[in-house]
């Protein structure tokens, strides 16, 4: 082994978000849909002539043994799926961390691909998946779901059912291509600006799941009813339909979340709204990162977002999950 290339994409959430966490499906079950997109976390693993770990991210740390790394994620996979030599490992973003399009699961996963691939051990999407998952949510405790880790693992624009016994199931959408071709078109990414954790909002939303708050289970039971509606206005190609949904989930999650906007966050939608914009929604728990719109007027927003100082992240669907290649 000399030098292996991994990469596993981000996500966008197409409607249910939210319903992934356990202490929600974990009684009740949840349901999501979600496209894997055309930007990724790439990493660059080598273990030839190493005698320390040397990791490279956003910091930059250099250890003798993996359990003194300060990276939580890094530090974690490799006490248990690392039993070789030191490796040397330098991984960077299409996007900043904290912008809601589940970066730290795609990192995680794309981590757990590379180890696989250097121990030369066969993986598949829903192990590196849930390998993922018990390191974020059973090992570190983080307050997240499973869709980020399942999303970057299989790619595609899927429907994720989460049973209360932890299994979940992954079915791709079956979209014509005219639907395909439209939600390309029509679906526009825009940056708020502001990049941050989604730890606040999620804690408090699994506080008071936890807790049999009412107010939050029953926002979260309309939550996944309108994951299954989005699922059947998508197959039926009822892109009106959906995008007006969009708007509904948008009021509906400023109900459950309300740290979810800002005041420039709702100027930025408000803005979308009056120049075309059928149905928006923030991408991930809220708070900052990427606006996703639908509209029948692109240029016209994207001329309306420039004027707000909302750049566009041009975007496509990927299909094909997480990737390692090895060069010798």
């Amino acid at each position: 082994m000399s030098v292996i290339f991994s990469r596993a994409p981000l996500r966008i959430s197409l409607g249910g978000g939210g319903t992934d966490l356990p202490s929600y499906y974990g009684e009740h079950g949840g349901f999501l849909i979600a496209g894997a997109i055309d930007k990724y976390v790439y990493m660059l693993v080598h273990a030839v002539f190493q005698r320390r770990y040397r990791m490279k991210y956003s910091a930059y740390e250099e250890v003798d043994d993996p359990a003194d790394l300060k990276h939580p994620i890094l530090r974690e996979t490799l006490i248990r799926h690392w039993k070789g030599a030191p490796l040397e490992i330098a991984s960077v973003a299409d996007v900043p961390a904290g912008t809601g399009m589940g970066s730290s699961g795609a990192y995680t996963v794309c981590l757990l691909k590379a180890l696989a691939q250097a121990r030369h051990t066969p993986s598949t999407p829903a192990g590196l998946a849930e390998a993922a998952c018990h390191i974020e949510i059973d090992v570190l405790g983080e307050p997240v779901g499973k869709q980020d880790q399942y999303v970057a693992a299989h790619g595609g624009i899927c429907a994720y059912t989460f049973l209360p016994s932890g299994e979940v199931e992954v079915e791709p959408l079956e979209l014509s291509p005219d639907t395909l071709k439209l939600l390309r078109d029509r679906l526009l990414l825009f940056f708020t600006g502001e990049a941050r954790s989604a730890s606040t909002i999620l804690t408090d939303q699994d506080t008071r799941s936890k807790a049999g708050n009412t107010a939050m289970i029953e926002n979260l039971h309309r939550t996944k009813e309108m994951g299954f509606t989005s699922r059947e206005l998508l197959e039926k190609g009822d892109l009106q339909g959906y995008a007006e949904l969009m708007h509904e989930h948008w009021e509906h999650k400023r109900r459950r979340s309300p740290g979810m906007a800002n005041e420039h966050i709702d100027r930025l939608y408000a803005k979308a709204r009056a120049n075309g914009a059928i149905g928006g929604k923030l991408v991930g728990a809220g708070g900052g990162g990427f606006l996703l719109v639908y509209t029948e007027r692109p240029e016209e927003m994207r001329t309306a977002m420039a004027e707000e100082g909302a750049p566009e992240l041009t975007f496509d669907f990927e299909y094909g999950g997480a990737y390692a290649s090895e060069n010798r």
